[in-house]
C-alpha cells in the first residue's frame, strides 16, 4: 500500500532551498510528495536558486496550481500524512491563522488543521514584531507547529546545505518520519 503523501508548500519568503531540500529528502525516503508553490514562491525560487520551476516541480509526485481551490488537497477526504510549508511567509501564516483560505496553499493548510494532521510552518521573517508573534500563537493554538528554520551547530555543519538539511530533518521528525539526514544529539 502506498503511503499517504506529504504536502509541501513553498511560499515567497526567502529560503526556497528548504522546500527543495524537503522534496529531495522525501524522494530519498520513498515518500510521495505533493507540491503547491505560490506565485511569489516561484519568483523567489528564480531569485535564490539556479533551478527552474519545472525542475522543482519534477521533485514532487504531483503538483497543484495555487489558484486551484478545487484541487484534491482542498478537501479533507483526500488523505495526506501532513503538510510542511517551507518556507512559510508571514502573508501565508496570516491566512492560516485567520482561516482565510483564498488560495490553495492556505486552504490545504486549513484542511490539514481541521483533519488534525501535522502542519509544520518554517516561518521565515526576522525580527518578529508583535503582530507576527500573535499570528504564530494563533496558528499554534490551532495545532500548527511553528518551526522557524534556525541553525543548530552541535552537529558542526560544514556547509549551508548541512544547516538546511538539519531544519528539514527536524520537520520530518514532526511528521513522524524516520530518516538519517543528520546526526542526532546523543550528548557531548
Amino acid at each position: 500500500m502506498t503511503p499517504s503523501p506529504i504536502l509541501v508548500g513553498i511560499t515567497g519568503a526567502t529560503g526556497a532551498t528548504y522546500g527543495i531540500e524537503l522534496l529531495r529528502a522525501l524522494r530519498a525516503l520513498g515518500r510521495p510528495a505533493h507540491l503547491v508553490i505560490t506565485e511569489m514562491g516561484l519568483r523567489t525560487l528564480a531569485i535564490e536558486t539556479d533551478l527552474s520551476a519545472d525542475a522543482v516541480r519534477d521533485l514532487a509526485d504531483h503538483t497543484y496550481s495555487n489558484r486551484d481551490l478545487a484541487a484534491a488537497v482542498s478537501g479533507g477526504s483526500f488523505r495526506t500524512a501532513g503538510m510542511v510549508i517551507a518556507p512559510c511567509s508571514i502573508k501565508t501564516l496570516s491566512g492560516i491563522a485567520n482561516a482565510y483560505g483564498h488560495n490553495l496553499m492556505i486552504r490545504a493548510a486549513d484542511v490539514t488543521l481541521k483533519e488534525r494532521r501535522p502542519l509544520v510552518l518554517l516561518v521565515r521573517e526576522t525580527p518578529f514584531h508583535l503582530g507576527h508573534l500573535r499570528l504564530m500563537t494563533q496558528a499554534a493554538e490551532m495545532g500548527a507547529v511553528i518551526m522557524p528554520p534556525l541553525p543548530a551547530f552541535y552537529h558542526r555543519p560544514a556547509s549551508v546545505e548541512d544547516i538546511v538539511r538539519h531544519s528539514v530533518a527536524r520537520a520530518l521528525d514532526h511528521l513522524g518520519l524516520d530518516h538519517d539526514l543528520v546526526r542526532r544529539w546523543s550528548g557531548p
